[in-house]
């Protein structure tokens, strides 16, 4: 019998057909296998956990605002206190469009040879050349680092409070934002020269990438504006000038120290254990700050003064900041209670010896502290520190580091405040300031009817003092 033969061509189809099916079927085997699956599920998810927290951590850091309000607010005089505020939300408001224009290319655009290992130049408007890092989406990264911006603007507020016009803090807060700080973050942060050393320069959340730019802008801020009418006597000597709400500047510090655990553990970019260790060693840091401010004054005047023990929480967080992922619990202690000696004392010698009158003690909390924390790596990172045995390269390239940050800020601080100041002021005239800036900046005083008449008085000497608040009358029924 003749056995039946398929046509060629028809076999030829089934061939691809069973070939097809069974490429398709392994394929959704390799896919349905739950091993594979669960891996590809776990690295999506903690992608996005990774952007929800960076996000959540960024919300944190602008909430630092609100902390940094209160602090030189309560900390200086009732008549400004509406202007504070302003320019407290202005750092932020300002700040938020000169990086989003301008300052994000210069920190984190492309590195390559040449002058982009020192600015980036890629990126406007976070338009071509911007981008995020790792798994963190661009938009999110951005959102983050603009709150460290605003910081590092609003640590100036303080130090110039009660005096400044507020054209003119507006003009510096953007500059700072836009050109200053990110020129600083990009020789760290965005991987410029600081960061390709052959011993990298290690600052984990800005001790000196964000304190210490902001406290430094802060320090010849004031020194070109001058002190307040009556803080230096005929002898040259300080005087005391009172803030007028010791609850706003405590409440402030609390709300930063909160803001804090967004600041330090975000800055790691990951949402796992790892910022919890973050965490921790801010908690010890920040504690001992206050602690060692507390113990120092206290023996100093005889007196635990409230608003230095609030500074010293914020010295101790300031000096942590460069080392919380490398220095572990036992030494952050050391760094945070040093942070707090150091604020008491830098808080003397800037206002008693360099003459410069700086109403919330932001030079020293975040300068001089902002300065100790980056030290403090060199000397205490688990690898690399120099009291730990590892030798000295990890402390030379953090005073690199400094010296770098210090020359940069100071010399671009100092142009940018002369030029102001020649263009178009930089100080309120004596009578605005004796009223008070409220009424004579922004046509209101921050508080209504109750709260105290404040009046100019001048010194029988001729030296002109502002006086202190005048009690309303008590209300009669």
């Amino acid at each position: 019998m003749q056995t039946l033969r398929s046509h060629p061509a028809r076999s030829g189809w089934r061939r691809k057909l069973l070939v097809g099916a069974g490429v398709a079927t392994a394929v959704g085997l390799a896919y349905a296998n739950p091993v594979a699956a669960q891996e590809l599920d776990a690295a999506t998810v903690q992608a996005n956990l990774n952007n929800i927290f960076v996000l959540v951590c960024a919300v944190l850091v602008i909430f630092m605002q609100a902390g940094f309000a209160l602090v030189e607010a309560g900390l200086t005089r009732a008549k400004s206190v509406g202007n504070i505020m302003l320019k407290n939300m202005i750092d932020f408001c300002a700040g938020a469009i000169a990086f989003y224009a301008v300052g994000y290319a210069f920190a984190f655009g492309p590195v390559e040879s040449g002058l982009k290992e020192y600015i980036g130049l890629d990126g406007w408007f976070l338009g071509d050349g911007a981008a995020g890092v790792g798994d963190i989406d661009k938009s999110t990264f951005f959102v983050f680092q603009v709150a460290f911006a605003a910081t590092a603007a609003t640590i100036v507020s303080g130090a110039m409070a009660e005096r400044t016009k507020f054209k003119s803090y507006f003009v510096y807060s953007f500059i700072i934002s836009a050109i200053i700080y990110p020129v600083v973050v990009h020789w760290g942060w965005g991987g410029g020269w600081l960061a390709t050393m052959d011993t990298p320069f290690h600052d984990y959340a800005g001790s000196a990438i964000v304190h210490m730019t902001g406290g430094l802008a802060a320090f010849w801020g004031a020194k070109v504006l001058g002190p307040r009418i009556g803080k230096y006597g005929p002898d040259g000597k300080p005087r005391a000038i009172l803030g007028h709400n010791i609850p706003f500047a405590i409440l402030g510090c609390f709300i930063l120290l909160v803001g804090w655990f967004g600041f330090n553990p975000g800055s790691g970019l990951v949402g796992d254990a790892s910022a919890a260790a973050v965490a921790l060693t801010t908690a010890l840091a920040g504690a001992a700050g206050a602690l060692g401010a507390l113990a120092t004054v206290w023996v100093k005047t005889g007196k635990p003064d409230v608003g230095m023990v609030g500074n010293g929480l914020l010295a101790g967080l300031v000096a942590i900041t460069a080392g919380c992922a490398v220095i572990s619990g036992p030494f952050s202690i050391l760094v945070g209670f040093l942070g707090g000696i150091l604020v008491v004392f830098g808080v003397d010698f800037i206002e008693k010896v360099l003459k410069v009158d700086d109403p919330v003690g932001a030079v020293a909390v975040h300068g001089v502290c902002g300065i100790w924390g980056t030290l403090a790596v060199g000397l205490f990172a688990g690898e690399g520190g120099l009291l730990l045995g590892d030798g000295a390269d990890q402390l030379i390239t953090q005073i690199i580091g400094l010296v770098a940050i210090f020359v940069w800020v100071s010399v671009t601080s100092i142009l940018m405040f002369l030029g102001i100041k020649a263009v178009m002021g930089l100080r309120v005239s004596e009578e605005e300031e004796l009223a008070g800036l409220d009424i004579e900046e922004h046509g209101s005083p921050g508080y209504g009817e109750g709260f105290g008449t404040f009046v100019p008085s001048f010194a029988s000497n001729g030296d002109s003092e502002e006086a202190t608040a005048a009690p309303e009358p008590a209300a009669t029924s």
